[in-house]
């Protein structure tokens, strides 16, 4: 049984929670677009019109056009060197460990991750507005789709959270972090709230903060350390020493 020194405390390696975020540059190094463009717009669209609730109620086929091109997309993209690096982590690491992904992609899931939170939702997942109940999915998506629950039909959408909606897992995520001695933040402009508060959350309980990106970002000055550097080299090297450390 190791000894780490996080913070200034001694504690054996079976105390030590890791939380991991990530978003779209993680992915991106795959070749998944990021939605979100510096002009604003998501692959050509206003993201009211392609990521609200008012947006779906206006224009449902093009909401669902926009995100069967991108749940068909996932077939010609795999996970990379990264995402291999947090399943080998997670697998490895004999404290508790949380993954949180802000990706609505399943290439973490691919590569092997299982303590994981999709804090945005899953391209591969439906969502009945009636009944609120979800389910996999994986072929194109329409307006004439039935809810596999309660058999409703136009009011099936992507199990996506949208701008003004509440995360999924958030109780599970504040709860990891309020006990985490690590926080590492891979691949995110930490912009975007809620998870662009995480690390303050995390530095309130003493974490060590280490943000991986590869230019700085908004966020980078409350974080502790940086490594900067693709995250297919960066995240590798990172779990190397964390697990080094360790033992």
């Amino acid at each position: 049984m190791g000894w780490l020194s996080v913070g200034g405390v001694g504690m054996s390696e079976s105390e030590v929670e890791i939380v991991i975020l990530t978003g779209a540059g993680i992915s991106a190094e795959s070749g998944i677009a990021t939605f979100r463009g510096a002009d604003g717009l998501w692959e050509g669209h206003r993201f009211e019109d392609v990521a609200s609730p008012e947006g779906f109620r206006r224009d449902p086929g093009l909401v669902h056009r926009f995100y069967n091109l991108r749940r068909a997309g996932l077939g010609e993209v795999a996970p990379n060197a990264a995402h291999l690096a947090l399943v080998r982590l997670e697998r490895e690491w004999r404290g508790r460990f949380l993954l949180v992904t802000q990706n609505v992609d399943d290439l973490h899931e691919r590569a092997g991750s299982e303590r994981l939170v999709h804090m945005h939702g899953e391209l591969k997942k439906a969502l009945c507005e009636g009944c609120g109940k979800s389910w996999e999915w994986v072929g194109d998506l329409g307006t004439g789709d039935a809810c596999v629950y309660c058999g409703r039909v136009g009011v099936v959408r992507p199990d996506i959270v949208w701008f003004g909606e509440i995360p999924y897992g958030m109780d599970e995520i504040l709860g990891a972090l309020g006990r985490c001695r690590i926080f590492v933040s891979v691949g995110t402009s930490g912009s975007v709230y809620p998870a662009a508060g995480f690390v303050d959350l995390a530095r309130r309980v003493g974490a060590r903060t280490v943000e991986c990106n590869v230019a700085e970002t908004s966020a980078s000055g409350n974080f502790g350390e940086r490594r900067t550097g693709l995250a297919t080299e960066v995240v590798p090297a990172l779990v190397e020493e964390l697990l080094g450390s360790a033992w």
